[in-house]
């Protein structure tokens, strides 16, 4: 049998990526390798959506640099997109609300997924910029 080391309590990982859709997979694919070897399997598809969503709106709505950042903490995945773009991102609709709206479900999906989401102004590599962040809590 096989023996993995011990997994940390906490933990933390960020990505940089160009301002390239490509980079969406990536952040996708590299997340989902991050919480396998973290034993977070039951986290997986919901977080590679949220992921997936915050990575997006990095890419479709700016044009500069972005991150993935994802924090691991007392139980709680943090999983955050910063963006060199200081405005704040709209406030979500309730998925409910958007009917055959053609815009607005990524973050109703961040909503609606989520334990919580947040947003907040953050400085990275010299670029002035914001992080928008969402949590998930393991379950028992």
């Amino acid at each position: 049998m096989l023996e993995t080391a011990p997994t940390p309590d906490s933990w933390e990982y960020s990505l940089y990526i160009p301002h390239d859709p490509r980079a969406v997979t990536v952040c996708r694919r590299t997340l989902r390798l991050i919480l396998t070897l973290h034993g977070l399997g039951g986290l997986l598809d919901t977080a590679e959506l949220l992921a997936s969503e915050l990575m997006s709106n990095t890419v479709l709505h700016t044009k500069g640099p972005a991150c993935l950042r994802l924090r691991f903490r007392d139980g709680v995945l943090q999983i955050g997109a910063w963006d060199a773009d200081p405005e704040p991102p709209e406030p979500p609709s309730r998925l409910e609300e958007l009917g055959d709206a053609e815009s607005g479900r990524g973050m109703a999906l961040v909503r609606a997924c989520s334990d919580l989401w947040h947003w907040q102004p953050l400085s990275r590599m010299g670029h002035r910029g914001k992080l928008v962040w969402c949590e998930l809590a393991v379950a028992g």
